[in-house]
Order: structure tokens, then sequence, then C-alpha cells
């Protein structure tokens, strides 16, 4: 079982990448409810982040989407990224939003339109260099409506030709991650509809690509972690989404609607230390703010997969595989009860105090009068917004 001062240096070790995405006017496919104070560009976004980092102390990384967070100088954007104490993470490109893409884009039966967004994704591979990135994050809207809309198997040849050729253009140090959904905004098909179509894409390719999880994209009931452990087993687990849902949509706080299933997600990273940097685990948040201030809801995030990291790391694995190895199942499964119920937050406290930092990180937020002040300097000028 490990210590106290091992938990506690596993904890300090922890990387979360938050995205500019969260600081920004989004929220819903049916309306964006405008936040005061919200970023107005992408720097602001950065500062915005680099705050959630100082407070929090573990997420030093924020990921781009483009063209949302375009930019004339990429090593500019970089530059006040690092100034702040952040680098960026993951370039997120973005072939989802424009009219041409009405019946996907690099799936597309049109071979222009392939082109064009075939374009876009190798654009995202050289800001991605540009900017210092480890990896281009790929998810794509792409599917049918209806039976015979279009060809099911020539849809996932075109899928391979543009995967290839953003894959043969990938510098040393940089990966591609392949999300998946199982529906929306296509209901009949999705041509990247589960974990089992992403890994296949990503072994066709070779080892720089690797399957992102997002923990929204499943259907009601799926048993996450075991996606999760069929994929590190395979050395093929690129990373996280983090985020929660309740009947649809993904874009709520990770940990809200089951906390329980997010603990058991981290379980099966840390049994195998994917949690610790360097482990080439991504860990990012990918959530969309409507009705929550921006960079509170970021916090409260981070904190939520602090406190599920933590209780997994208390889990003693030597009672747990004796109780396995002994066919005790209530045994096995109240070792992960126990775990569960201990109260993490005198500890979580504890760290961030040696660590240099306020034991309350959104105490810390409110007490800062970020949120007063960012209200009065940015009530000038729109907020970035869906599809800015």
């Amino acid at each position: 079982m490990r210590s106290r001062s091992e938990i506690k240096q596993a904890l300090r070790q922890q990387w979360l990448e938050t995205p500019s995405w969260a600081y920004g006017n989004t929220g819903t496919r049916f309306k964006v409810f405008k936040n005061p104070g919200a970023a107005r560009d992408p720097y602001e976004k950065i500062d915005d982040a680099a705050l959630v980092n100082r407070l929090t102390g573990v997420a030093p990384s924020v990921a781009l989407h483009i063209p949302w967070d375009k930019v004339d100088d990429y090593g500019k954007l970089a530059k006040h990224a690092a100034d702040a104490g952040l680098r960026i993470g993951a370039i997120n490109p973005n072939v989802f939003q424009e009219d041409e893409y009405r019946l996907g884009s690099v799936c597309n039966p049109d071979p222009t339109i392939r082109r064009k967004a075939t374009d876009h994704l190798l654009e995202c591979v050289e800001i991605a260099e540009a900017t210092g990135s480890p990896a281009v994050s790929l998810w794509f809207a792409d599917g049918t409506n209806y039976p015979g809309q279009d060809d099911i198997k020539a849809r996932q040849d075109r899928l391979a030709e543009a995967l290839g050729a953003v894959y043969a253009a990938l510098p040393a140090g940089i990966g591609m991650l392949l999300e998946y959904k199982l529906f929306e905004p296509s209901f009949y098909t999705m041509d990247v509809p589960d974990w089992g179509t992403s890994l296949v894409q990503c072994l066709a390719l070779g080892e720089k690509a690797n399957v992102l999880v997002d923990t929204g994209h499943h259907a009601p009931g799926t048993n996450i972690e075991f996606i999760v452990a069929c994929l590190l087993r395979l050395g093929r687990l690129g990373g996280f989404h983090f985020n929660s849902r309740f009947y649809a949509d993904d874009d709520l706080l990770v940990g809200a609607a089951d906390p329980y299933q997010l603990f058991r997600i981290l379980l099966e990273i840390v049994t195998v230390d994917a949690h610790l940097q360097g482990s080439g685990v991504a860990f990012m948040l990918d959530q969309c703010h409507n009705i929550e201030e921006k960079v509170p809801a970021e916090i409260r995030s981070v904190m939520n997969v602090q406190e599920a990291t933590a209780k997994a790391l208390l889990v003693d694995l030597d009672a747990l595989m004796a109780a396995q190895a002994g066919g005790d199942v209530l045994g096995a499964n109240s070792v992960l009860v126990d775990a569960f119920s201990t109260d993490v937050r005198p500890l979580l406290a504890e760290m961030r105090e040696d660590m240099g930092l306020d034991p309350d990180p959104l105490g810390a937020y409110a007490r800062s009068g970020h949120g007063e002040r960012v209200r009065t300097q940015r009530s000038v000028g729109g907020a970035v917004g869906w599809g800015n």
C-alpha cells in the first residue's frame, strides 16, 4: 500500500491540460449564454489557463482549437504561454463547422472537400510544430443519417487516406490522437464511432498514432474502464478528454455525473503508473461551460480529477490482488469501496500547502478578485464564442 508521502508525490507530478475553448463563450449546440469576463482572444484564454495552473499547480498546458485560436504569429502565442508559465498542448483541428462539411470532411464523397479538410489537418501539424505542441488531436463529425446515404466501406478508406497523409507529415516528437464518438451529429453511422474503429486506424498508421478516450462519448452503461484497461494493455492509450454527461451531450464538469466511474477509470491508470509524467498518456479536460463561470469551473474540474486520482492511489493493491487470487468477490470489491469512501480533501490540502499553494483553490480564486477585474477589463469588445 502506498504511503501518504508517496501519494502526495504522485499527485504533485500530475499534469492536467485545460482547453482554450473552456475560457470563451462556448456551450451547447442550442444556445451559448454570454459570460461577462469571458476571454476575448487566444491570449486572454492563455491568461485564464495560467491562473488555473497557479492556483492548482497541476495544469501547466493549454490545448488550442484551430481556427478558433488562429493567430498571425504562433511563435508569439507560444512565448506568451511560456511567459505565463504554460506550454501549448494538443492542437485540435476543426473540420465540422463549415457548410461544405454537411456530408462530412475527410470522408465526404466530394474529393475537393476532402482535400480542403486534409489541408486544414496538415496546417494544424505545422501549427503544432510552431508552438512546440506534443500532439495533434483529431475528432471528426463525419457520418451519415440514413441507410444508403453513402458507402460505409468507402468512407473508412477515405478516412484512412487522410489520416495517412497527416501521419506522414508528423515531425519528430509530435504524435497523433484519434478520438471517437458514438453518435452526434450523425445518427445512423459515425465514421469513428468507437475505440475499436479508432484503434484499427491507429494500428495501420504506426506507433505515433493512438486512441483518445472522451469519457462522454459512449453509450449509457458502457464500461469505460474496461476500454482503458484494454488500450493500456496494448500500449495504445494516447490520452483522455475528461468530462461528464447524463444523457447525451458531454460538456459537463468531469466527475459530476458519476464520480465512482472516474475513480474506476483512474484506478486502471495508476495500477500501471500511467498517471506519471513520461507515461505517454495525455490527460486533458474537454468541457464547455455554458451557465457556470469559466475559470472556477476549470478549477473545480481539476480538483475533481485530483480527488479521484488520490482515491485510486489509496487502493491497497496487495490486498486487492490477494482477494482476487483467493476468489474473495466481496473482499476485492470492498478494497475499492473503502478507498473511494475515504475523504482525501485533507490530504490534497496538505499537498497544496507543501507546494506553496493555497489549500483551497476555489477559495483562493474567489479572494483573488479575478472575476470582478475581468468583467470590467473585458467589457469592451466581444468575447470569443462558439465558432469564432
